[in-house]
């Protein structure tokens, strides 16, 4: 269950001990708290924050008519710093939680966190939500966080299209097609500067099971469970598969061979496209708006750049073509009962989230302020922001905590354009062939007492099978060690709550 929310807030020890260990990009906006200021926090994706002084944020609190500190936390160590906050004790008005991890269901269990279902039916857009996507997003049917509405389907490859043409390679259909332009775009020069200086796809740190990072999107390709898959009537790991393993043995073979960058297991997340903006690397596999990110970006750095990235959204595997789906939402906002103590406290905070869905607030943390950051001219928008990236940034993390439900009613620019409607066809053609979670809702007491022990277990497994630390017996090995270490166990408990839901 994945919901979002982004909001700023400070409590002083608390903020004194997260600056302590942050980096640069890990800022919070301090100010004596009030019954009129909301305290959020949220992960950072982009190089810079939003000040307190922005003008984005200002025009959101000036609408909502509160005052929102947000301690904002680098995406790369957010759930590390989350179960830093939880111990502590010093907590915000409103959390974001990127996904349901051992540390989140864990706080769930001992009673951390309100439980909402009671109360959203009180509000305008809250009584909106999706039954299907609260339900995805619930702990076994308890709704504990407001859920970030996503596109069911997001996974794409996106790719240089200017470096196809000088390869002599069309756009791929199936995953040999897919290595062969990853080892042109290698071996053959494809930016023509006569150097090797070049790769195929460029992957950054994204360490998590099953929760759409550029792994999950391709073993799914290769025929893969979605985290787990259902054999004889019970759920089984992914990773036990055959296809898991042929897809981890296609993945050493691209590093092994040079076509994906060597740092991937600690590359920033937020420098994600730098390679490919910058003419190092050709491809990325993630969602269709990261291309239109790097599309503009591109076009910023030279005007001729148009229209040379485009997106494919599977691509043929032994099983055909499969895509990788989301849950229907990226994260939640929860609200902590340590910092909202009473019934009175928690509807003034779900009053304040409800109107971050109203049409005014959705613009204002997606688009930005009017004139500003953008131009409507007969109902066009266009973006002021092209070429002053310092405009993005005052409202672009806003979004983190922007949740639009029940639907997205910011401005969306280019609708008619190539990749605005290629991604359109990728939605529509993603589900059909999309391959879903079956125990997306199911939260085992097992893996709350044991999750990130028994993940990390095989996150580290992949990354030293990837690197070549072990090799498949290795791996196997690893796996072992996950049914000893509590994976047996694990297994027993969400069977027993699958063979319950259905």
């Amino acid at each position: 269950m994945k919901i979002r929310m982004r909001k700023k807030w400070m409590a002083l020890p608390l903020a004194a001990m997260m600056i302590a260990g942050c980096s640069h990009s890990e800022t919070s906006n301090s100010a004596s708290g009030s019954k009129d200021t909301i305290k959020i926090m949220a992960p950072l994706l982009s190089p810079e924050s939003p000040s307190d002084k922005s003008p984005s944020l200002k025009a959101l609190e000036k609408y909502t008519g509160k005052e929102i500190k947000v301690t904002w936390v680098p995406d790369s160590s957010y759930n590390d710093k989350f179960n830093i906050v939880m111990a502590s004790g010093e907590m915000p008005h409103a959390i974001v939680i990127k996904d349901k991890s051992a540390g989140f269901i864990k706080s769930v269990k001992a009673g951390a966190f309100w439980e909402l279902s009671p109360y959203l039916k009180e509000y305008k857009n809250l009584s909106q939500a999706d039954e299907k996507i609260l339900k995805n997003s619930s702990v076994n049917g308890e709704v504990y966080g407001i859920y970030r509405t996503r596109d069911l389907i997001r996974a794409c490859m996106i790719i240089r299209t200017d470096w196809l043409k000088n390869v002599g390679l069309d756009m791929p259909e199936t995953l040999d097609d897919f290595y062969e332009v990853l080892k042109a775009f290698k071996e053959k020069d494809p930016d023509g500067n006569g150097k090797d200086d070049t790769y195929g796809m460029v992957v950054p740190k994204w360490m998590g099971l099953g929760n759409g990072s550029p792994w999950d999107v391709l073993q799914i390709w290769f025929g893969a469970p979605n985290r787990y898959g259902v054999e004889n009537g019970k759920l089984i790991p992914d990773f036990t598969t055959k296809e898991y393993m042929d897809a981890l043995t296609f993945f050493k073979k691209l590093y092994d061979e040079g076509l994906i960058n060597k740092d991937f297991a600690v590359m920033d997340s937020a420098k994600w496209n730098d390679p490919v903006v910058k003419g190092k690397a050709g491809v990325i596999v993630d969602t269709g708006s990261r291309a239109s990110q790097i599309q503009s970006a591109m076009e910023e750095a030279d005007e001729s750049n148009k229209d040379i990235i485009d997106i494919v959204g599977s691509l043929e595997g032994p099983n055909g073509k499969r895509t990788f789906p989301t849950s229907g939402y990226s994260g939640m906002i929860t609200i902590p009962k340590s910092s909202v103590k009473t019934e009175k406290e928690l509807k003034e905070v779900l009053s304040f989230l409800d109107k971050m869905n109203d049409k005014e607030a959705q613009i204002l943390t997606n688009n930005g302020v009017k004139g500003r950051n953008y131009e409507l001219k007969d109902g066009v928008f266009t973006s002021l922001e092209k070429n002053n990236k310092s405009l993005l940034y005052e409202h672009e993390g806003l979004a983190q905590f922007s949740m639009s439900i029940p639907k997205s009613e910011y401005y969306i620019e280019d609708q008619k354009n190539k990749l605005f409607q290629h991604r359109k066809d990728i939605i529509t053609e993603g589900e059909k062939i999309a391959v879903f979670n079956p125990a997306e809702s199911l939260v085992s007491d097992v893996y709350t007492q044991k999750g990130a022990q028994l993940d990390n277990i095989i996150l580290d497994a992949r990354t030293q099978f990837i690197i070549g630390e072990i090799d498949e017996k290795g791996f196997d090995d690893a796996v072992e060690l996950w049914k000893k270490s509590g994976g047996n166990d694990l297994m027993k408990d969400l069977n027993k709550l699958y063979q319950s839901s259905k």
